[in-house]
């Protein structure tokens, strides 16, 4: 099981969120605090999909995300 922990932050609008992998494998999903709550729990699970699918195992970020994006 993975060691998610999850941060409110204040960023730009047009970004989401941001998910880093930690060094101890655990991750961390940044959420915007300025978008709706509604927005914040898209984005939430739009990076719990990035985790499951194991795409920083993967090379190329266009192809991530145009993945993520068509579920």
């Amino acid at each position: 099981m993975n060691v998610i922990n999850v941060q409110l932050l204040n960023m730009d609008t047009k970004i989401p969120e941001h998910l880093v992998k930690n060094a101890d494998d655990s991750y961390t999903i940044f959420l915007n605090a300025r978008l709706s709550q509604e927005s914040r729990v898209k984005s939430y699970y739009h990076a719990l999909r990035h985790i499951q699918e194991q795409d920083f195992e993967k090379q190329n970020v266009q192809d991530i995300e145009i993945q993520a994006h068509l579920e």
